[in-house]
Formats: C-alpha cells, sequence, structure tokens
C-alpha cells in the first residue's frame, strides 16, 4: 500500500514538473485541448460539392418516391424531408423546391408556404412525439454552419427536457431511438390532408 501511494505521488510530482521542452510562448490554463484538424474542411467549405444543382441532394430528393427520399410532405412550392443525420428523432428541413441559396432568394409564396410547412410541422411532431419544445433555423451559409450552403433549408428540431445528455459532449453521438423510415411514415400518416397548399412535386 505504500509503495503504490509512493508511485502516485511520484506520478503527481513528475506530472507537476513537466514543461514545454520547445520553450514556446503561452502560459497554461485550465482548459484541455481536442485538436480536431480533419475540421478544416468543413471550415473552408467542404460542402462545395452541392454547389450546383445537378448534385444537389434536395434538387434531387424530389424526383424520388416519399419513402426513399425521406419525404414527410409535398406542398406547391417546398416540401418537409427528414433530416439523414437528425439531432433528435423527428428532426425535419423544410426545402424550397427551387435551388437558391439565400433566405432573400425565395419568393413571397414560397416565403409564406415555407412557413405554413413549419408550423403544421410542429403541430404534428407534437401530436405523434410529444417534444417539450423545439429549436427552429436557418444555418445561412459556410460560415452560418449550413451543411449544404447552396440550397435554402430550415430546421425543425423537437427537443426534449435532457435530450442534451453526456453522449453528444463526451463521444459525440446522438442516441436516436427510432429509424428513420418509421419517423417517417408516422409523420406522413399524421400529416393533415388539408394543410391549406395544394401537393405536388416541381
Amino acid at each position: 500500500m505504500a509503495e503504490s501511494k509512493s508511485a502516485a505521488r511520484s506520478v503527481a510530482e513528475t506530472d507537476a514538473e513537466v514543461t514545454d521542452s520547445f520553450e514556446l510562448p503561452g502560459a497554461p490554463d485550465a482548459f484541455g485541448r481536442l485538436w480536431t484538424p480533419h475540421r478544416m474542411a468543413y471550415v473552408k467549405g467542404g460542402q462545395g460539392q452541392f454547389r450546383d444543382k445537378e448534385d444537389c441532394p434536395f434538387c434531387a430528393a424530389p424526383s424520388r418516391s416519399d419513402e426513399d427520399s425521406l419525404i414527410v410532405y409535398r406542398g406547391r412550392t417546398s416540401y418537409a424531408v427528414l433530416n439523414l443525420f437528425p439531432y433528435n428523432p423527428g428532426h425535419l428541413l423544410v426545402c424550397p423546391y427551387r435551388h437558391v441559396p439565400d433566405y432573400t432568394d425565395i419568393t413571397g409564396d414560397e416565403t409564406a408556404e415555407m412557413a405554413a410547412i413549419a408550423q403544421t410541422a410542429m403541430r404534428v411532431i407534437r401530436k405523434v412525439a410529444g417534444p417539450h419544445g423545439f429549436n427552429l433555423g436557418i444555418n445561412q451559409g459556410d460560415a452560418g454552419g449550413a451543411g449544404i450552403a447552396a440550397h435554402l433549408h430550415q430546421h425543425i428540431v423537437p427537443r426534449w427536457g435532457g435530450d442534451g445528455n453526456f453522449l453528444p459532449i463526451i463521444a459525440q453521438t446522438k442516441q436516436i431511438t427510432q429509424t428513420l423510415e418509421d419517423t417517417r411514415r408516422l409523420l406522413a400518416e399524421a400529416w393533415p390532408a388539408d394543410d391549406g397548399t395544394a401537393a405536388g412535386a416541381q
């Protein structure tokens, strides 16, 4: 026992004596450092492969079936689709059919329908899953955090108390309790037949 205490003290003393052998400038602080150079591709606009309409997933989705594209609802100018990488179950995206990057690029009709779809989505998700709250937002441009900056999309993220647990912070892992296919089916079935917009893809 005395030997293990001595070893522990020796380790502690060694840790306290560790210095920067390169004698570089900087004062120690209370923060650890998680070096993530791979993230530089994102910072520098690593999603550039989606800048063209021809290879944009939001342009391609409406040409496939709802099931294949995870589309929950199709309106006249915009549609609702599940996020392939959801923050929480039921994480929806509302997209205009047109390939435009900026919120100021959409027409009055597109703006109104995107808002109407977002409101209906909140009602449907409340009915199906009973979340405690929502995050709604548009990440505008690469610098604003948009994963696909070339095609405008609005996030609708249902939130529950305690859903920001240690897993995303410690393990960078989100626990999703339902498959995307089941989520799409439940939301599509609960979507009102007449929500004030005519269905149909562009």
